[in-house]
């Protein structure tokens, strides 16, 4: 088993920054990517952006690149999203997931609790 906890939501003017960071505990070893997801009140739940756990591969979606930068901490077990230029349409719980075999997925086997990223206009 995998456990993850997010830290770094809150509430951001239009414009602001947020980093989220995610620390995964327990079988880390087993660990083969991590990812960002979020879900907005009403919509499914979209990948932002996805980093194998070794290596350099990195994935961010169309509808954030070039504002959001996924970057990982292998010592400390930790994955970070850094959001910036943020828009009030960014709002949503926003988790953190991690797989043992999956990458490019919707399906990851461990999650995070969510935490709240509120943009304010």
């Amino acid at each position: 088993q995998v456990q993850l906890v997010e830290s770094g939501g809150g509430l951001v003017q239009a414009g602001g920054s947020l980093r989220l960071s995610c620390a995964a505990s327990g079988r880390t070893a087993s660990i083969y990517a991590m990812a960002w997801f979020r879900q907005a009140p009403g919509k499914e739940r979209d990948m932002l952006a996805a980093i194998r756990w070794s290596g350099s591969n990195t994935y961010t979606a169309p509808s954030v690149k070039g504002r959001f930068t996924i970057s990982r901490d292998n010592a400390k077990n930790t994955v970070n999203l850094h959001m910036n230029s943020l828009t009030p349409e960014d709002t949503a719980v926003y988790y953190c997931a991690a797989d043992d075999t999956r990458y490019l997925s919707d399906n990851y086997n461990y999650w995070g609790q969510g935490t709240q990223v509120t943009v304010s206009s």
